[in-house]
């Protein structure tokens, strides 16, 4: 998770910015008659209506449920929407004006908007796996994670804004037992291998570019959601456009909407999204801030007492306390949704119920056939070489179950790049936030070993996404310097991305997203380090590989 769009933030700083904001309001006041009455019914806040309702008897693990598929976690709002929240139903209109373009024979429906939001990663799956019994996502306009909502900037007005929450990027596809993904079945947990974020960034911005002074953008608008009214038809014409127009005039001489790159189909770069929302320094002014973090599964990840990849978020305590782990997750919304640590702060109740839900969470179980007589020779080996660092698990019968977590974290000679991220400026920043004594901050240690749970789902492997399988990360050598990744089916032989030779998919396989090329000789990508594996036999290695399809 983190920032998309800067183009409602105002260019001018401090008591300018705010100057202009309001006097764009009180403009609009005025057009809609509501001089009067100005601020009476501004709710610069929304509820996100992507929440899936519970009762007030639901269980605490079913509200966490309901909040990690949906909840706004403050990202419905006015402020998110100058940094990091978009306008849907222009952002939509936008999309869809381009895809006409490109294929004159694409129909002005939601049909077509699900299709080009698929491209990007997106899901709008029938069937959502790990939800409480009974749970409904309703799915037709916006994808699985993506958070919605109404705000009113003054009395009067109405703009619905949307932004990514948790499932955007922490529910994947299912798997069929030949390693076909199932995009129509989703489990809440599992990472979105396929999300593209710097695809889904780029395009809405070329989008805006091209259409935000054109009149058909509005009548797009109006054609895909007949059912907006005149006050949210009114707060798009005479706030958010001017805003939007404004933004990219600033940006007529930019290739990207981005001074950083936002990562790659799997990938994201929470920690330079966090330092332009921060207002901290990037490296290389931003084009160096590749600090690229493969979306992790997050069976048992409560087991752990440091967060983020570089373990540079700890809690005060030490220990795994689930109430600091959730103050923690809280903060992640900053760079995420755009909230500022303030906000981010009353949202820790919500992150606290996650919590509760992941304690019980468990991955989709491998769903091909397993060798058990290897498996079990698998967790002998797992035992010696890898529980030191990942955990220790007991055999239980053929149903792993982590024993113990020793929150490893140090060098593995991996691309140092990500650890690297989190730098003086950005660690004294936080230090000075609303969250200064809620996280101990620790940075430049290397990188913290995860517990294992999905991953035979989780491919490409390595911190950054630069390896495609597991076979090829216990023998070094396989690890091609390119690859496809997004919409990839899995093999099982391998246990990574179904690839040729030559990185790319079969010529059979059609996959359900845009894919893109990994190359890991680009800075932050880079596949070496982690080298244990390649003294086993080719024996060892597949009964390894059989005992961690079943964590």
């Amino acid at each position: 998770m983190q920032g998309l769009l800067c183009f409602m933030r105002s260019t001018i700083r401090g008591t300018g910015r705010r100057t202009f904001r309001i006097l764009s309001l009180v403009a609009l006041a005025f057009a809609l008659g509501f001089a009067g009455y100005l601020f009476l019914a501004a709710a610069p806040e929304g509820r996100s209506l992507a929440a899936p309702r519970t009762g007030t008897a639901a269980k605490l693990a079913a509200k966490g449920a309901a909040v990690f598929a949906g909840g706004g976690f403050g990202g419905i709002s006015q402020t998110s929407l100058e940094t990091n929240a978009v306008p849907f139903k222009l952002i939509a209109a936008a999309l869809m004006m381009d895809e006409q373009a490109r294929d004159p024979t694409a129909s002005t429906d939601l049909a077509t908007l699900r299709r080009v939001m698929r491209r990007f990663g997106f899901l709008y799956p029938e069937i959502v796996d790990g939800a409480p019994p009974g749970m409904r996502l309703p799915l037709a306009e916006k994808p699985l994670g993506m958070t919605h909502g109404f705000i009113a900037p003054v009395g009067g007005a109405r703009v619905e804004v949307a932004n990514l929450g948790c499932a955007a990027c922490h529910a994947g596809v299912a798997y069929s037992a030949d390693g076909a993904p199932q995009p129509g079945r989703a489990v809440l947990g599992m990472p979105n291998t396929s999300l593209d974020l710097e695809s889904y960034t780029q395009s809405i911005f070329t989008a805006l570019r091209r259409h935000a002074s054109d009149p058909a953008l509005l009548a797009m608008a109006d054609t895909l959601f007949p059912q907006m009214s005149w006050q949210e038809r009114a707060s798009l014409r005479w706030i958010v456009l001017p805003l939007a127009r404004g933004r990219l005039a600033t940006l007529a001489d930019a290739a990207r909407a981005l001074a950083f790159p936002n990562g790659l189909p799997g990938a994201t770069n929470g920690v330079a999204a966090l330092k332009f929302q921060m207002g901290t320094p990037l490296l290389g002014d931003g084009a160096g801030d590749r600090g690229f973090v493969s979306i992790p599964d997050l069976g048992l990840r409560h087991h752990r007492s440091r967060l983020l990849v570089d373990g540079a978020y700890a809690t005060p305590s030490g220990k795994a306390d689930p109430h600091e782990l959730a103050v923690i997750t809280s903060f992640f919304t900053v760079p995420s949704m755009g909230v500022t640590p303030e906000m981010a702060r009353r949202h820790i109740p919500e992150a606290e119920a996650i919590f509760a839900w992941l304690t019980d969470y468990r991955p989709q179980a491998y769903p091909g056939s397993i060798d058990r007589a290897a498996a079990e020779q698998g967790a002998a080996l797992y035992a010696r070489g890898c529980a030191s660092c990942h955990g220790s698990f007991d055999w239980n019968a053929g149903v792993p179950r982590l024993a113990s977590y020793p929150d490893w974290i140090g060098d593995v000679g991996t691309d140092p790049l990500r650890a690297q991220a989190v730098d003086s400026g950005l660690a004294e920043a936080i230090r000075k936030s609303a969250y200064g004594t809620a996280i101990s901050l620790t940075n430049g240690q290397g990188y913290a070993a995860p517990p294992l749970a999905g991953v035979w789902a989780s491919a490409p492997y390595l911190h950054n996404g630069s390896v495609p399988s597991l076979a090829a990360l216990l023998e070094p050598r396989l690890r091609p310097a390119r690859f496809m990744v997004g919409g990839h089916a899995l093999d099982w032989q391998s246990m990574g991305l179904r690839l040729t030779p030559e990185g790319r998919y079969p010529p059979d396989y059609t996959p359900f997203s845009e894919p893109q090329w990994i190359d890991t000789t680009e800075p932050g990508l880079g596949n070496g380090g982690h080298v244990y594996g390649s003294e086993l036999t080719q024996e060892e290695r597949q009964a390894l590989i059989a005992f961690l399809k079943l964590l």
